[in-house]
């Protein structure tokens, strides 16, 4: 009896590969709606809020690591939020551009 073939590019991934793929998609998800919410502040016309939109934003964008900024704007724009993570150069501090004519 002949062994079923094999993919093309190998074998399936294993169970902790696929639970990590899993875990990096939920966190890039995770942070994209943080700072949407975040951002929802700034169109509220109460400058307390804004303040605390503004605060949040900038600790959120020192949080998100920089290996997954790149997934992170992608749920952000799936989110159409106005906000994308910049990807420093090595040694660059990476920061945050907001785009507004959305």
């Amino acid at each position: 009896m002949a062994s079923p073939p094999t993919p093309i590019n190998g074998p399936p991934p294993g169970g902790r590969q696929v639970r990590r793929i899993g875990r990096r998609w939920q966190d890039a998800q995770t942070w994209a709606r943080l700072i949407r919410e975040a951002e929802a502040l700034w169109h509220v016309d109460v400058r307390d809020l804004h303040r605390l939109g503004a605060q949040e934003l900038g600790q959120l964008n020192g949080e998100v690591p920089g290996w997954q900024r790149h997934r992170v704007n992608r749920w952000l724009a799936c989110y159409r939020a106005a906000t994308r993570l910049t990807i420093g150069t090595l040694g660059a501090p990476a920061g945050m551009v907001l785009f507004w004519g959305h």
